[in-house]
């Protein structure tokens, strides 16, 4: 390894001083860890499923478990809804059931997974998501829906490519910084290839179109550059560019534009009926829902005013069946699943595992900016955009891409762990 890379390296570890000083200390503390969390240093095999953070696993545990009340909450009244004759009233929760149980059999293998096969195979991740956000523009294998062709139907479940992008993109753009490390102070060899990636993948989703997911991917692969240590006056022109690209696309579109005046002025009477139709029913919800809501299953909007109400609007429906406090349970169960997942990505970091740690940082972006944005566009404090909660949203690819990118990141904690043991990841 040259002496430029190494010294990135310490420059990017330099940035995490104070978990490197404990990392010494971690390591003359075996004492204090439980017996049976030990895991088998001189075996060679596959670190145990034994010394991971339960905590994060309940939290997780615990957004799933109400999102699927919430979701039978707010799909039950649906076959009321002429389009929606032929299904049950179970019909929405028993495939949210079933792509959690996917998802959950998909986690437990993606956790089995060492870092390193990961980091591998992030390249042909990236190539696959890039593959799939092509077949789904082409007729008679994507689906369209409301205007939209989004979806790939794979029988049980219709896959969104744009979830595996998500994912493609944290792993990417870790395994570039790592790889690049050396020359990341230079704009054309550092940021240049990345930024022509993102390109491309901003251009197949704009062709669906799915601005949401282009820009949690955009924030994904930026906070990924910047975590990386880029140069802080490339990021800055970056971020000018990307924010520029975005306003010209807004004021290119007359859709998106009317979309944007909606979102200023959702009760006026020229965008109530219209653009801010389901905003203004949101907010509707969330001025019944007071402090402590109208009582699981009493929302009124859910009954056919607010559109999409068991996935872009489903906190609409917790805030108007749970009040505020429901609301603020899930912002604060948000807010420290980021902070965890951080936190993660730090130690990795600090014992020297770039990948790792960029990568979980990454997941951290993913989850807390497409939560924020949705939250926000419930709230009305940005303008509409077709993004689920993270997690809790009906949606059977977004669940499982969901835990598969959390179980790696279980995966960085466990590896982690075993080396500050003194083991081997």
């Amino acid at each position: 390894m040259s002496t430029e890379t190494l010294s990135g390296w310490q420059a990017l570890r330099a940035r995490f001083g104070g978990l490197l000083r404990r990392e010494g200390s971690a390591r003359t503390e075996r004492a204090e860890i439980p017996v049976r969390e030990w895991i088998s240093v001189d075996s060679g095999q596959p670190a145990r499923l034994l010394g991971f953070d339960r905590s994060l696993v309940w939290v997780v545990a615990g957004l799933l478990a109400l999102g699927l009340v919430m979701v039978y909450s707010a799909s039950i009244a649906l076959p009321d809804n002429p389009k929606f004759a032929r299904y049950s009233q179970t019909y929405f929760l028993t495939r949210h059931i079933a792509s959690i149980a996917i998802a959950v059999l998909a986690a437990v293998v993606a956790v089995q997974v060492p870092v390193s096969v990961w980091e591998k195979l992030s390249p042909w991740i990236f190539v696959a998501a890039l593959l799939t956000l092509i077949l789904v523009l082409v007729p008679f294998i994507g689906k369209s829906m409301n205007g939209a062709r989004r979806w790939i139907p794979l029988g049980i479940m219709s896959f969104q490519p744009s979830e595996l992008a998500k994912i493609a993109i944290a792993m990417y753009a870790a395994g570039y910084m790592v790889r690049r490390m050396d020359v990341k102070e230079n704009f054309f060899r550092a940021v240049m290839p990345m930024a022509v990636a993102i390109a491309v993948v901003g251009l197949l989703l704009l062709a669906e179109p799915d601005m949401g997911a282009f820009m949690v991917i955009a924030a994904i692969a930026m906070g990924i550059l910047f975590l990386g240590g880029v140069n802080g006056r490339m990021f800055s022109l970056i971020t000018v560019v990307l924010v520029g690209a975005f306003v010209l696309m807004i004021t290119l579109s007359p859709w998106r534009r009317e979309r944007i005046f909606a979102y200023l002025n959702p009760w006026d009477e020229r965008y109530t009926l219209g653009k801010a139709y389901q905003l203004s029913h949101s907010l509707i919800a969330f001025g019944r829902g007071e402090i402590f809501g109208q009582g699981l299953g009493s929302s009124v909007e859910k009954l056919h005013y607010l559109p999409e109400a068991h996935t872009d609007f489903l906190l609409a429906v917790i805030g108007e069946e749970l009040g505020f406090v429901g609301v603020a349970c899930v912002i604060v169960a948000f807010f420290w699943l980021a902070r965890r997942i951080f936190h993660i990505g730090r130690q990795a970091i600090a014992l020297d595992r770039v990948f790792a740690g960029l990568y979980a940082q990454g997941i951290a972006i993913w989850m807390s900016g497409q939560a924020f944005i949705n939250m926000g566009v419930n709230l009305g404090v940005l303008p509409t955009k077709g993004l689920t909660l993270p997690l809790m949203s009906y949606g059977g690819s977004a669940i499982v891409m969901n835990l598969v990118a959390l179980a790696i990141v279980l995966r960085v904690d466990i590896e982690n762990r075993q080396l500050m043991r003194g083991g081997r990841a």
